[in-house]
């Protein structure tokens, strides 16, 4: 490719852009936990090697007049600033490297939009204050519950891993241009030339294919569905974001819901859950879920690649009793199916009207930004992105190691407010909440990761 080469904006990257505030940027951030070293100089080769192999990330907004059609991405041969940096290891480096990764998008201007934070001798991932945790695995409580208790005892936690010899990576991302699995795939190509080990993705899992279930009487999207009640807002703009580490939740053989499904009804539950706590009137839930159907291998198209479809919940199907949540599970999985299975565009039909470019840019970007106003009021509950298993080893070698925990959060910005995202790596979740600071407080965030604990923790019945 050749530095004049240029891509018109895809219909996600274009609203995107359209939207952007500064008060809350659109930053994924992900987080990889070594248990060694790595050589400065050789990660800064191996890393812009692996930008090389997948060009398409070498990429900024071109400059154009408001007249324009579209906004281009223009291609280019080198990157345009150094990528990799190294931090001081500082006493709140790793807390640090963090609130950069929510406050300080990769400018689309500068070839790749990306930053990758190396974070060293920064001990374990959980222990400071933004990443503290309470075991609370109570009893089943029914819908009138105001809130949750219990201990921490017999809880299956391990050890905190980490050691002065730690490294943490910190890839930031900037959301209009890329999302999180494509930036995973350069990480794992980059793992790959530096360690010289096989980052070849895992083969996803197996399951029977079935048809999908026939419609159900799911509240209508037409329906204003429930918004997370507003907890103790900061005074500060942008996001806050709390990481944790738990079990995977248990699932009996044969059973009909996956993993996914359990994070999606535990979610559900988790904020019809604070909404009574706050005294909301029952309403519809609306959780959006980003489907990826992209090939993990050196073959991954680059960009924003996911589409989103959203889960309807009525109130009246939320279990109020144990016995009751095997039979959500499956209409959970039911559900999900259905939606994956459908056909439709990234971000639905009207998304590609909105973006045809027959007017000016500017003048698209105006009715963009007046419509996502006037849509507010039916925007989605909140996003549950979970990335899964995480496909690729990251195994930078003898010295550095295999990544041994992998967190990735989603943008929050209002009316949502508030993003879930998971993934799991050497056998354990890692959970990520991020929400608005407009909406909830870190005390907030810490409730929240507490409720989700435990209705994951209810939803390891047997059929």
């Amino acid at each position: 490719m050749t530095p004049s080469t240029r891509i018109p904006f895809p219909v996600v990257d274009e609203v995107s852009r359209h939207c952007l505030q500064e008060e809350e940027p659109e930053t994924v951030h992900i987080e990889v936990h070594l248990p060694g070293r790595l050589d400065r100089s050789r990660l800064r080769k191996a890393f812009l090697e692996a930008l090389h192999r997948h060009p398409r990330i070498l990429m900024r907004e071109a400059p154009g007049g408001w007249y324009r059609r579209r906004y281009e991405w223009e291609l280019t041969a080198e990157p345009d600033v150094e990528v990799v940096s190294f931090p001081s290891p500082e006493r709140n480096a790793l807390r640090d490297a963090r609130t950069r990764a929510l406050m300080e998008a990769p400018p689309l201007s500068l070839s790749p939009p990306i930053r990758l934070e190396v974070v060293e001798g920064a001990g374990p991932a959980e222990g400071s204050e933004a990443t503290d945790m309470v075991g609370l695995h109570p009893p089943f409580q029914g819908r009138g519950a105001a809130s949750i208790s219990g201990s921490a005892a017999g809880r299956d936690k391990p050890p905190p891993t980490g050691s002065q010899k730690s490294t943490v990576l910190f890839l930031t991302i900037n959301h209009t241009a890329l999302d999180g699995p494509a930036c995973l795939r350069i990480l794992a190509t980059a793992a790959e030339i530096y360690g010289g080990k096989d980052n070849s993705p895992t083969a996803p899992p197996t399951r029977t294919q079935e048809p999908p279930a026939p419609p159900e009487n799911t509240p209508s999207n037409w329906t204003r569905p429930a918004r997370v009640a507003h907890g103790t807002p900061e005074n500060s703009p942008g996001n806050g974001l709390l990481v944790t580490e738990l079990p995977l939740p248990h699932r009996p053989k044969g059973s009909p819901y996956t993993v996914n499904d359990q994070l999606m009804a535990a979610t559900a539950l988790t904020i019809a859950h604070w909404n009574r706590e706050h005294g909301e009137a029952p309403r519809p839930l609306r959780i959006t879920m980003p489907v990826d159907d992209r090939p993990r291998d050196t073959t991954m198209p680059i960009g924003n690649g996911t589409r989103l479809v959203e889960v309807p919940f009525s109130p009246e199907e939320l279990p109020h009793d144990p016995a009751d949540m095997p039979e959500f599970l499956s209409r959970t999985a039911q559900r999900t199916r259905a939606l994956k299975s459908l056909p439709r565009p990234q971000l639905g039909h009207g998304a590609g009207l909105l973006t045809a470019p027959v007017t000016p840019v500017a003048w698209r970007a105006a009715l963009t930004r007046g419509l996502r106003r006037a849509a507010a009021p039916w925007t989605s509950t909140t996003l549950l992105s979970n990335i899964g298993r995480v496909p690729y080893p990251l195994d930078f070698g003898e010295e550095a190691g295999r990544a041994h925990a992998v967190w990735f959060s989603a943008p929050a910005r209002m009316p949502r407010g508030l993003t879930v995202t998971t993934a799991s790596t050497a056998g354990r979740l890692h959970l990520a909440l991020r929400w608005s600071r407009a909406l909830l407080g870190h005390g907030d965030g810490a409730h929240l990761r507490d409720l989700f604990e435990h209705y994951l923790h209810t939803t390891e019945v047997a059929p």
